[in-house]
């Protein structure tokens, strides 16, 4: 007789409101097996971001990472490899030697990773799950659920934007060889579909938590227990098409509160002095066209000073080196680090940028992200203004203090308009999101 099926669960969520859609058995915990790398990936792009560890940083495999079981990356015991490499092993090809490797270079250990993995997951919402690993082999007590993945793969999107298309990868060079997307067959299957991660044990069964976008609309679907993985995909791609038929056309976009930044405790690496270069030294003015008259003078507020921050690092480098498409002067992974604590404003200026609009005076925005400081938001709406902005039609450009830094967007626009520039700006491998009026 066959070994007896893995526990089923579901759950469907719309990602622009949190708003579950469907569920089944969501708070039931099962093994997650690999979905477990998610939350190994966000805190170590934490990590980044916050400059305990940098992408080029030379990590050194330990013995017990070159004898993890397959899947894996083929990595040898003393053997050097970038950080860079490790996260595009785990994020595509599902590599549990470079998981585990990924954990020991932030936290000095597995275990200290697991007990970091666990503060994170409790800071995110997610209170019916441990972890034990950074691989998700199964191991007892490790256990989550489906309604707990979905919230993770939504924090993936939205606080690390940077990072995300590198789950949307059908293959990607690791360093020491190119490796295939487990995912790859829902990717090339599945209209609109870029992630998010795959999972299999013989205790789990065939897991998946998956995110596609059509038309300004963003699903995640979360399985656990597939049968194989030709059902698995199945199943995803019926809960997804349920998820796009329930979710509404128009609905606020409501962004999941992005938890503060702990630090590493006990093993973790003390954060280190990060330098950063190419930041100006003066207000960013663009010049007028020729010809183009007063229609296109452009008003900017933008007498903010520049950091005093001195050579060193390429700003815009982190994500892409990483496997992802930066966004423009995108809220880079040492950036945070480099700059220290934004100062606050006297008084939030939620319209600090404004341009004379032939948008068409729509409701709809175009999201680029959210940066550590006013100035870096700022920044990155001009630049990219003055990068694609025939794509933006001078649309009036916004900076919105949040709790989790500043968000840039460009407002004004009808929903055409605004999946339009979006889409443009994403052929550029620039990254952004639209946001519905609400």
């Amino acid at each position: 007789m066959g070994a007896a099926a893995a526990p089923y669960a579901a759950l469907v969520m719309d990602a622009r409101s949190g708003e579950v859609l469907h569920a089944e058995n969501a708070d039931t915990r099962l093994h997650p097996a690999s979905l477990t790398k998610m939350m190994t990936l966000y805190v170590v792009f934490e990590a980044v971001e916050n400059g305990e560890i940098d992408l080029d940083d030379k990590v050194t495999i330990s013995r017990a990472a070159a004898a993890e079981p397959p899947s894996k990356l083929g990595l040898r015991s003393g053997q050097e490899i970038k950080l860079r490499y490790l996260i595009r092993a785990s994020a595509v090809k599902s590599a549990n030697d470079a998981a585990t490797a990924l954990a020991e270079a932030i936290s000095g250990s597995e275990a200290a990773f697991a007990r970091r993995m666990n503060r994170t997951a409790k800071a995110l919402g997610m209170s019916r799950t441990t972890f034990k690993n950074a691989h998700g082999l199964t191991e007892k007590g490790h256990l989550s659920t489906a309604r707990d993945m979905t919230v993770l793969g939504r924090h993936l999107f939205y606080d690390y934007p940077e990072y995300y298309n590198l789950f949307s990868r059908r293959s990607t060079h690791a360093g020491i060889k190119s490796v295939p997307n487990t995912n790859r067959r829902l990717l090339n299957a599945y209209r609109g579909a870029d992630g998010i991660k795959t999972g299999y044990t013989r205790a789990a069964g065939f897991n998946l938590v998956a995110s596609a976008e059509r038309g300004g609309e963003r699903v995640i679907a979360t399985v656990f227990g597939g049968r194989s993985t030709a059902t698995r995909n199945k199943r995803v791609a019926e809960l997804l098409d349920l998820g796009f038929r329930k979710a509404p056309s128009r609905v606020a976009v409501r962004r999941p509160a992005r938890p503060p930044y702990l630090g590493p405790v006990g093993h973790g690496r003390a954060g280190k002095t990060v330098r950063v270069s190419g930041l100006v030294t003066r207000s960013l003015r663009p010049m007028p066209r020729p010809g183009a008259g007063e229609d296109v003078a452009v008003a900017v507020a933008m007498s903010v000073q520049a950091p005093a921050i001195e050579a060193g690092v390429d700003v815009a480098q982190g994500a892409a080196d990483a496997g992802a498409a930066p966004a423009p002067a995108a809220r880079p992974a040492q950036l945070a680090a480099a700059a220290g604590p934004a100062t606050p404003a006297p008084a939030p200026r939620p319209e600090v940028l404004t341009r004379v609009s032939t948008a068409g005076g729509g409701d709809w925005a175009v999201n680029l992200g959210r940066y550590p400081s006013r100035y870096h938001a700022e920044k990155a709406l001009l630049t990219t203004a003055l990068t694609d902005i025939a794509a933006l039609d001078g649309a009036p450009r916004e900076v919105v203090r949040r709790s989790g830094g500043f968000d840039a967007q460009f407002v004004g626009l009808t929903r055409e308009g605004a999946d339009l520039a979006c889409r443009r700006l994403q052929a550029r491998e620039m990254t952004c999101f639209t946001v519905a009026p609400g």
